[in-house]
């Protein structure tokens, strides 16, 4: 036998021996491997794996709190707490979305509106996010859901609180509505450090006394550690810090006097503020039309929203915060009692008024609402005929910064700061102010036409009701205020919220009581608002006025038949009752109404009545509805 063939077993056995030592070589060095490994993880990382463990164990549920309520100053409820169940979805764990849609329409109803809501609510939110498919299920629908919950991946029952707005449309724009909490809401808590308040948490208050008032009515989310098995079950609650509700909201408004003021509007649109003068508590605040908050809540329906934002009347306009209108002949008694303080003019003072007034070496006609004339006038009698050609001459007189300053000092062209956002300043027209807005000089004819309240002078009926609060109690100009007082969630005490006082000016006294007189006589036999003063059991100081919304040529006669309803002038009233002592303080605008003192003094006239002698107008509607809660 070849002897290649015969094995060296000596080479076999080192070979193998070698084999083995790297073979035991590396086991060892893969135990020592692992042994590291497991020291690592056992003793150094010890409490960063076990509080993960921990993590996964325990679940950090937040509590949402409930929302403050706001009540009227007689205790009705204008925005409160109702508790239900919604359907939500969240997409990222739904897999087949339509087919989920579609099973849960086999299950429960699901209108079209609801997919709509859905659909938007959705491109709204992120991706996993509960979405509300359907809110306020009936205890059937619940029942359902729940015992086919298996088959509905990403969809769940949840209990939430749902705010309800009794006064529905009257309010809308004073208690305003609470939404979804959106991208930009997110941004403004982050940039504040409000977010880790709102964890859970899915609306904030998007308008009205439920934005401005948003930290007191929100309340501070609570939480409840949860003991959850390996499926997300929950087993057992481990520790809970209860959350804290909102604080509630007392208004100055009075809910009573606020539907005598809506049911006076009847079908006009336009705005009205009544404040105590002694104060600066806005005591109703109508703004016509408005809309329902109750549906926004839930997620307004696209087709509605586009119904309310395309509308020609406008809804969703504060009118009185920002409504923007020329004050006409309101502004009357102002510059009288400017002409008083400045010395141009005494209260014997006459002037001849033909029907009109020219500038010198002029033959354009400034015409009066008078034709032909009310021959000779005084200051006294200027204000209650409301004479213009009385204003256009001492527009002239003054000038237009002498009527800008003086005005200005009763708030008008400067927000009033009452607690709500998004309040407009209106306009007090100078030299400097068209010659930076314009580039262009002033003319004198415009300052003619400054004197009777048209022009660029625009006001909003805040400013407009501010300015006569101030002129009713001598002088102390109120910041506006909604709310009366703040009651703590838990103790439940009051802290009422003090007035705030802007500035105090100074006027003559006789001045002052020269122009109020005349402002009585206004509503006195031979008075423009001597019909809305009739019989009245106490004494009204008021201003009525007209503001055009279109141009009439010279020499052409003002007939409201022959215009479009919307091109018809608006009618304002400014007053304040008693007029020895006043208490309440107003201003009236309505859109298109006409005269003045046939369309809007009456509204402020039903509005006196009640809050001076209880006495309600026929018909309105009882507020059984607005009856407290028992605080």
């Amino acid at each position: 036998m070849p002897s290649s063939v015969i094995k060296n077993l000596h080479l076999e056995l080192a070979r193998y021996r070698n084999r083995l030592k790297v073979g035991v070589g590396f086991v060892l060095a893969l135990t020592l491997i692992l042994a590291a490994r497991l020291v690592y993880l056992q003793l150094v990382k010890h409490e960063h794996y076990q509080h993960l463990a921990e993590s996964n164990r325990i679940t950090l549920v937040p509590s949402v709190p409930n929302r403050g309520v706001i009540y009227d100053r007689n205790g009705r409820i204008l925005a409160d707490n109702f508790s239900g169940y919604t359907l939500e979805i969240t997409v990222a764990r739904a897999g087949d979305l339509d087919a989920l849609l579609r099973q849960i329409g086999e299950l429960i109803e699901i209108t079209p509106r609801h997919l709509r809501q859905f659909k938007r609510l959705r491109e709204e939110s992120h991706e996993f996010e509960t979405v509300p498919l359907k809110n306020r299920l009936t205890d059937v629908e619940v029942a359902i859901l729940a015992s086919n919950r298996y088959r509905l991946p990403g969809a769940e029952v949840k209990a939430r609180l749902f705010r309800n707005y009794p006064a529905g449309e009257g309010l809308s724009h004073v208690i305003g509505y609470i939404g979804r909490i959106n991208d930009r809401d997110l941004k403004s808590l982050r940039e504040t450090g409000k977010i880790a308040g709102y964890k859970g948490g899915t609306h904030i208050g998007k308008v009205g006394i439920e934005q401005y008032y948003e930290d007191i009515l929100h309340g501070r989310t609570g939480f409840e550690q949860m003991e959850t098995d390996s499926a997300g079950r929950a087993v057992r609650i481990l520790s809970q810090t209860p959350p804290i509700a909102g604080h509630d909201l007392i208004l100055n408004l009075d809910m009573e006097l606020q539907r005598v003021a809506e049911f006076a509007f009847g079908d006009y649109r336009g705005g009205l503020v009544a404040i105590d003068p002694n104060n600066g508590g806005v005591l109703a605040m109508v703004s016509k039309p408005g809309f329902d908050p109750n549906l926004f809540v839930e997620g307004i329906d696209p087709a509605a929203w586009k119904e309310l934002n395309e509308s020609i009347d406008t809804p969703m306009v504060n009118r009185p915060l920002r409504g923007i209108y020329p004050p006409g002949s309101t502004i009357k008694p102002f510059l009288a009692l400017g002409a008083l303080e400045l010395g141009l003019r005494k209260p014997s003072d006459t002037i001849a008024d033909p029907g009109y007034f020219s500038l010198p070496g002029s033959s354009h006609r400034y015409r009066d609402w008078k034709k032909e004339g009310h021959g000779v006038v005084d200051l006294h009698d200027s204000i209650v005929h409301s004479c213009d050609t009385y204003y256009y001459r001492l527009a002239v007189e003054m000038g237009v910064e002498r009527m800008h300053d003086f005005l200005a000092r009763f708030g008008l062209g400067s927000k009033s700061g009452v607690d709500l956002q998004n309040e407009s300043s209106g306009l007090l027209p100078s030299k400097e102010w068209k010659q930076r807005r314009w580039k262009q000089p002033w003319y004198l004819g415009e300052t003619v036409i400054a004197g009777i309240g048209q022009g660029y002078h625009l006001a909003t009926p805040m400013q407009l009701a501010a300015a006569t609060a101030m002129l009713a109690n001598g002088g102390t100009f109120y910041r506006p205020r909604l709310v009366k007082a703040i009651r703590h969630s838990e103790t439940r005490e009051e802290r009422a919220i003090p007035p705030e006082v802007a500035w105090k000016d100074r006027f003559d006294p006789a001045h002052l009581a020269h122009v109020r007189q005349a402002m009585v006589d206004v509503l006195k036999p031979g008075g423009t608002a001597a019909r809305a003063g009739a019989d009245a059991p106490y004494d009204i100081a008021g201003k009525t006025g007209t503001a055009q919304v279109v141009g009439i040529r010279q020499g052409a006669k003002y007939d409201a038949s022959k215009l479009a309803e919307r091109h018809r002038d608006h009618a304002l009233f400014v007053a304040f009752a008693p007029a020895e002592a006043p208490r309440i303080a107003l201003a009236v605008l309505v859109e298109n109404g006409g005269s003045g003192s046939g369309t809007a003094a009456p509204i402020a006239r039903a509005v006196f009545d009640y809050y001076l002698s209880g006495k309600k107008p026929e018909g309105v509607p009882i507020l059984e509805d607005y009856e407290s809660a028992g605080d």
